[in-house]
């Protein structure tokens, strides 16, 4: 299992190089995306398509190959195999058949995301694409809605405003994070609550590239349990305007905006 960057063709390590020169035969989802990563470290190498559709006729075949003792490398286009990306069959079927599997770890669009999203990273749950369907998008979040991790999930650009949508829907006024083009030249992270990104994406339309959401998970107390102007009251007597809705808004997962504005009409007040 090796590693392949996400973007930037520099995020490759000297020991995937080494290991994909030496391969008898490289397995890959799209041999044309392959075949440019290697053309650009002079490497040549045996090609050989696994995906989905071909597998069950395939694997077989490597196993066969694994027996005689081929040295069998598997990429995916971009980034970590077996991440939202075929593989685990075979590797299965490997290690049941007594081969050794061996991974060579390197870029993650996941990793790679959580790291910039500016949200909590000790616990996060990996769901991948949800159903594109509404319906089943909501009934799949609600399933998610107690699970007291960020989320990180994989979309398509003409859908990222829809599953924002029904996201914040589901989960309400979650901080949140879409990270697009990671690595690569345009790359871009853009923070705010499920609704304000949603709406963002709404009003520009469908963005290009490859797409990361980062979801913070629920807080311990939500908006409606906690009396707002209390809270603002008391963080006030300490701290600013600004940290006062910083703080508040983190509390009770409403937007930081809302929160400001309510903020600094009960500063006025008591001034």
């Amino acid at each position: 299992m090796t590693a392949t960057p996400i973007g930037n063709l520099e995020d490759i390590s000297l020991r995937a190089l080494r290991v994909l020169e030496g391969a008898d035969v490289v397995l890959c989802e799209d041999t044309r995306v392959t075949a440019k990563l290697l053309s650009a470290y002079g490497i040549k190498a045996d090609l050989s398509p696994y995906h989905d559709h071909n597998g069950p006729r395939v694997r077989p075949r490597v196993l066969g190959l694994l027996a005689k003792g081929a040295r069998v490398a598997l990429v995916s286009d971009a980034g970590t195999p077996l991440i939202s990306d075929p593989g685990y069959k075979l590797v299965s079927e490997a290690r049941a058949a007594g081969h050794r599997v061996h991974v060579v770890p390197g870029a993650s669009s996941v990793s790679a995301a959580l790291s910039v999203a500016g949200l909590p990273t000790d616990r996060f749950f990996f769901v991948g694409f949800l159903p594109p369907k509404s319906g089943a998008r909501k009934a799949a979040l609600e399933e998610l809605k107690s699970a007291r991790a960020s989320l990180v999930l994989l979309e398509g650009p003409s859908r990222l405003a829809a599953l924002l949508r029904d996201a914040g829907a589901v989960l309400g006024p979650r901080e949140a994070a879409v990270a697009r083009e990671l690595t690569k030249l345009h790359e871009e992270v853009r923070r705010g609550t499920l609704e304000e990104l949603a709406a963002q994406y709404e009003a520009e339309g469908a963005p290009k590239g490859e797409i990361v959401v980062v979801i913070g998970p629920p807080t311990d107390h939500q908006g409606a349990e906690i009396d707002v102007d209390e809270a603002l009251r008391a963080a006030l007597k300490t701290g600013s305007v600004k940290d006062a809705a910083a703080e508040v808004a983190e509390m009770t997962g409403r937007p930081r905006r809302e929160i400001y504005a309510r903020a600094l009409e009960l500063s006025k007040e008591g001034a």
